[in-house]
C-alpha cells in the first residue's frame, strides 16, 4: 500500500524554519489536515466536506495583480463540495519546497501537483482532481470562501502583534505631535516606547528562533558537508553553513544562508534517484536529487561538494545514507550542464556583499522600509525628546535615552554582521582547511 503523502512547506530560514519542522498538510481518517504553528484545521471529505478539486494553473498575465480571489503565481488548488461551493484553498507554491529559488512558474501544470505532493494527497482521500487553465473556467468558481490550506506564516503571531499594536500607537502618537504646537511630556513618553519596541522586538525574535532551534528534536542520519576542490572560490562561510542532511523523514539541503529545502523521503512525491552526471570524457561535473517522474529537484555542482581530496567519500556517504537509486549518466557531444532552472546553482554566491545578504536575519515583506521607519522612530524620539527638555527634563532624558538605545540596538547586529563576514567567513576558505575546522 502506498503512503499517503505529507506536503512540506516552501523552504524558510530564520525563524521561517519553524514551518519547515513543524507545518504539514497531511491525510488523517479520511480527512485533510493541516497542522502548523502549534494550531490544527481539518477539512471533511465527501458529504458535508470536500467532494471535488480543481487546480487553477492560471497564467502569468493572470496573476499579476493582487485581488482577492486570485490565485497565486503558481496557482491553487479550490476544495469544492456537490455543489460547487469552495470550502478550502491550497496554494501550491507555499508547498513547494524549492519555490524561493525557482523563478515564478518554473514548473507547472501535472508536474507541480506532482513535486507538491497535491496529487497524491487527493487521490489518497478520493477527491477527483480537474486542472482549469483560465482562472474564468466555470469549474474553478469564484476563487472567495474557505479555509487556506497553507503553512502558515514565517514569523510568529506574538511578533506581529508587538509591532502591529506599537505600529498603531506609534503613528496615532507621531500625527498628535506632528499637528500640535504643544506637546505634553506623557505623549513623548508614549511616542519613544513604542518606537523602542521594534528593535527590542526584533531582538527577542532572534533569541527566541535561536533558543527554537535548539529544541526541535529531529534524527539526523548523516550530514554532508562540501568538500570543494581547491579554487572553486570556496568560503569559510560556505564550508561552515551549506551541509545536505539525511534525516529519518527528510532529506534537507541548507545553503550559506540558513535557508532549508526539505524533501520528503516517503511517498508518491519523495525523493527517489541520485544521478551523477558525466561530461563526455567521463570526469563527474555535478549530481542531481531526482524526484517523481524523473523531475530534477535539486543539484550538486561536483568541483564545489565532492571535488576534494579530503571528503571524497562524501558522495558515498549521501548514497548510502539516503537509500535512493543511484545511477549515472553521461553527456553526449557538447551538451552543458545544467539546462533550466533547478535549486542549487547558486549555492555560491558571487561576491562576500551578495553572502551576507543571503546571511542577514530575514525581514518581513516590508524589508528595507521596514528598517528605515523604526530608525526613524528612534530618531524622532531623540528629536521630541530635546523639544520638550526645558518644560519636562525628566521624561525628556527618558525620550531621548530610549531613542539612542533604539538606534544602537538596530545598528551593532548590523555591524556585527557585517563585520563578521568581511573579516571571517566571506573570505576564502584555506585550501587543506578540513570542514570540522572551518565549522569551529
Amino acid at each position: 500500500m502506498t503512503e499517503a503523502p505529507a506536503l512540506r512547506p516552501a523552504a524558510g530560514r530564520g525563524p521561517g524554519l519553524e514551518r519547515c519542522h513543524g507545518s504539514r498538510l497531511s491525510v488523517e481518517d479520511g480527512a485533510l489536515v493541516l497542522r502548523a504553528r502549534g494550531r490544527t484545521r481539518r477539512v471533511p471529505v465527501g458529504d458535508g466536506g470536500a467532494a471535488r478539486a480543481v487546480f487553477v494553473d492560471a497564467a502569468p498575465a493572470d496573476t499579476g495583480r493582487d485581488e482577492p480571489g486570485r490565485p497565486g503565481a503558481w496557482g491553487e488548488v479550490r476544495l469544492q463540495d456537490r455543489d460547487g461551493t469552495q470550502v478550502a484553498r491550497i496554494p501550491l507554491g507555499e508547498w513547494l519546497p524549492e519555490a524561493p529559488a525557482l523563478p515564478e512558474r518554473a514548473v507547472q501544470g501535472e508536474q507541480l501537483l506532482e513535486r507538491t505532493g497535491v496529487a497524491g494527497l487527493l487521490k489518497a482521500v478520493g477527491v477527483p482532481l480537474h486542472v482549469a487553465r483560465d482562472r474564468n473556467d466555470p469549474r474553478a468558481g469564484s476563487g472567495k470562501g474557505g479555509a487556506l490550506l497553507g503553512p502558515g506564516p514565517a514569523f510568529p503571531l506574538w511578533y506581529w502583534g508587538v509591532r502591529g499594536v506599537a505600529g498603531t500607537l506609534w503613528f496615532s502618537a507621531f500625527t498628535v505631535v506632528v499637528f500640535s504646537d504643544t506637546v505634553p511630556a506623557w505623549l513623548v513618553l508614549l511616542l519613544a516606547s513604542t518606537a523602542l519596541s521594534g528593535p527590542v522586538a526584533r531582538l527577542a525574535l532572534r533569541a527566541w528562533t535561536r533558543l527554537r532551534a535548539g529544541r526541535r528534536g529531529v534524527t539526523v542520519l548523516e550530514r554532508v558537508t562540501p568538500g570543494p576542490a581547491a579554487g572553486t572560490g570556496a568560503t569559510v562561510r560556505f564550508l561552515r553553513e551549506t551541509e545536505v542532511r539525511v534525516q529519518d523523514r527528510d532529506l534537507v539541503l541548507r545553503d550559506l544562508g540558513g535557508q532549508e529545502y526539505w524533501f520528503a523521503r516517503s511517498g508518491p512525491h519523495a525523493v527517489t534517484r541520485l544521478v551523477k552526471v558525466l561530461d563526455g570524457t567521463g570526469r563527474p561535473v555535478g549530481a542531481e536529487l531526482r524526484g517523481p517522474g524523473e523531475q530534477v529537484r535539486a543539484v550538486f555542482p561536483w568541483d564545489l561538494w565532492f571535488g576534494g581530496e579530503d571528503d571524497a567519500d562524501g558522495w558515498s556517504r549521501l548514497c548510502g545514507a539516503s537509500n535512493l537509486a543511484v545511477s549515472e549518466r553521461r553527456l553526449s557531444g557538447k551538451r552543458t550542464w545544467l539546462k533550466g532552472p533547478v535549486l542549487g546553482t547558486g549555492v555560491l554566491p558571487r561576491t562576500g556583499r551578495d553572502a551576507r545578504r543571503m546571511a542577514r536575519f530575514p525581514g518581513t515583506a516590508a524589508g528595507v522600509s521596514s528598517t528605515a521607519v523604526m530608525a526613524f522612530g528612534n530618531l524622532f524620539s531623540v528629536i521630541q525628546g530635546a523639544r520638550v527638555a526645558d518644560t519636562a527634563p525628566g521624561p525628556a532624558a527618558v525620550a531621548v535615552a530610549a531613542g539612542a538605545l533604539g538606534l544602537v540596538l538596530q545598528a551593532v547586529p548590523y555591524a556585527v554582521h557585517e563585520l563578521r563576514g568581511r573579516l571571517v567567513l566571506d573570505r576564502p576558505a584555506a585550501e587543506r582547511t578540513t570542514n570540522e575546522e572551518a565549522r569551529r
